[in-house]
């Protein structure tokens, strides 16, 4: 039988802050979702400022990259480079934000930020995952 990491409480916790953090110091207003492996939420925070929309797109965003092991930018490019068929892929929101949590080569879960210029969403996601996965 395998063993493998696994996203913990306390793990989305320092996540979530370090996301937060990053946002306050751009003073962007976003919504950040922490997801598991299997794209169960284990942690949403709406900033002051931040839509019910943000969420919602947050949590997808989030689920995209971890269902799929892959940024949630990386469909969205697929689909500009002419891939429209994606569109229809069950459960992906192909808006660039959501970026998988992967240790020792396993992915463990997944954040997804929306609420600012996508590219800026995923900075904030990208700083996260940095709190519990330096490099």
């Amino acid at each position: 039988m395998k063993t493998r990491p696994m996203l913990t409480l306390a793990d989305v916790k320092k996540i979530a802050a370090e996301a937060e953090a990053e946002a306050i110091r751009n003073k962007w207003e976003v919504a950040i979702a922490i997801l598991d492996d299997g794209g169960h939420l284990m942690g949403l925070m709406r900033m002051d400022g931040a839509t019910p929309a943000n969420a919602t797109i947050a949590i997808e965003k989030a689920r995209t990259s971890a269902l799929s092991r892959r940024t949630s930018g990386f469909w969205e490019e697929r689909i500009k480079s002419g891939r429209v068929s994606m569109l229809k892929m069950p459960g992906v929101l192909p808006v660039q934000g959501g970026v998988p949590i992967m240790a020792e080569g396993v992915c463990v879960g997944a954040v997804g930020v929306s609420g600012v210029q996508s590219h800026e969403d995923e900075q904030i996601a990208n700083a996260g995952i940095k709190a519990v996965i330096p490099g």
